[in-house]
């Protein structure tokens, strides 16, 4: 399975709107595997996700998202979970052994709820 991650550094890129750069990740036997970075413009959503599903990435983690560009990813069947916040490899270390976000991850006053697909 490939995860991908915005990220604006080494953390999870506060708003969807203002990254730049996806850290992709292969995840196989609840460890990571090969990370790639790839640059990307978050406004242009119909390329991004068809580049995720090119690269065989099936989630996608990131920060605040608006309403329309998380409705257009989850049409392209990508597992979006949003509102997620903190060190990129940490939540991918995680999120590779239980297949999920842990709750100290997500944004204050957010829940799981926003994981769509």
């Amino acid at each position: 399975m490939k995860i991908a991650i915005t990220t604006w550094g080494n953390r999870v890129s506060p708003v969807f709107d203002s990254a730049k750069t996806l850290l992709i990740a292969d995840v196989s036997g609840h460890t990571v595997g090969d990370l790639t970075y790839e640059k990307f413009t978050p406004a242009n959503v119909t390329g991004l996700s068809a580049m995720l599903n090119q690269a065989g990435v099936s989630t996608l983690i990131c920060g605040a998202i608006s309403t329309q560009p998380a409705n257009a990813l989850v049409n392209q069947n990508i597992r979006l979970i949003s509102f997620v916040s903190g060190n990129a490899m940490d939540i991918l270390a995680t999120f590779a052994r239980r297949n999920t976000i842990d709750p100290s991850f997500m944004m204050p006053g957010c829940s799981l709820a926003y994981s769509r697909r």
